[in-house]
């Protein structure tokens, strides 16, 4: 039994894979206003239902991938050393991000992931649910922030706020340099040297917050 439902875990996801593909291909060709669900499925060879038992928007063939790292830095804050602060602990693991290649981080140069941040830079649908993902993101850190911490109020929702701008505007850099054409590789000492700087800058204006009570 396990090994059956291994396996059709493993069609599922090889099927989620397939239309993503497809769709990211598509929406390159053509543009994501101009690709219908209906091409995408003739294209996987799959039904119109099927697609959007996976994907339950056009929207969602693209963003599905970032949903991932919303809830990301408030666990990294919720899991960080108790004699670690949440500016010490995200920037290590933002650090860690960047020497991964992690596509969360802007500093990946493969073609699906360069595909997507074409997407999201040149859609406007797609740009306001990533930066739906992006309040998602402040919210969950905040509600950590205050738990953790034991302090609450607008002080909290502002260090969130320049928690997640600093990562946004250090992703939003990576993206800029990989789209122009320079490697991720080639990109990535000058991306660590803005990160700590960035992190630097955090650390200057909130010192000592994130401490646990």
């Amino acid at each position: 039994m396990s090994d059956q439902l291994g396996l059709r875990e493993r069609k599922k996801l090889e099927t989620a894979r397939t239309l993503w593909e497809t769709a990211i291909g598509l929406f390159l060709e053509h543009g994501f206003d101009d690709v219908t669900v209906t091409q995408i499925a003739a294209a996987a060879n799959v039904s119109k239902m099927t697609v959007f038992n996976y994907f339950p928007a056009k929207e969602d063939l693209v963003i599905r991938p970032l949903e991932p790292h919303v809830d990301e830095p408030a666990r990294v804050v919720r899991d960080r050393a108790r004699d670690e602060s949440a500016v010490a602990a995200l920037r290590r693991d933002f650090l860690d991000a960047l020497a991964r290649r992690d596509p969360s981080t802007g500093l990946n140069d493969t073609p699906g992931v360069l595909g997507v941040q074409r997407l999201l830079r040149d859609t406007p649908a797609l740009t306001q649910r990533a930066l739906a993902l992006g309040r998602r993101s402040r919210r969950l850190l905040a509600e950590e922030l205050a738990r953790s911490t034991g302090s609450g109020g607008v002080l909290v929702d502002v260090a969130a706020a320049q928690l997640i701008g600093a990562r946004e505007a250090l992703v939003d850099e990576n993206v800029r340099r990989v789209l122009g054409g320079e490697s991720a590789d080639g990109a990535y000492p000058d991306a660590v040297a803005d990160a700590e700087r960035a992190f630097d800058l955090l650390e200057a204006g909130l010192r000592g917050y994130g401490a646990r009570s």
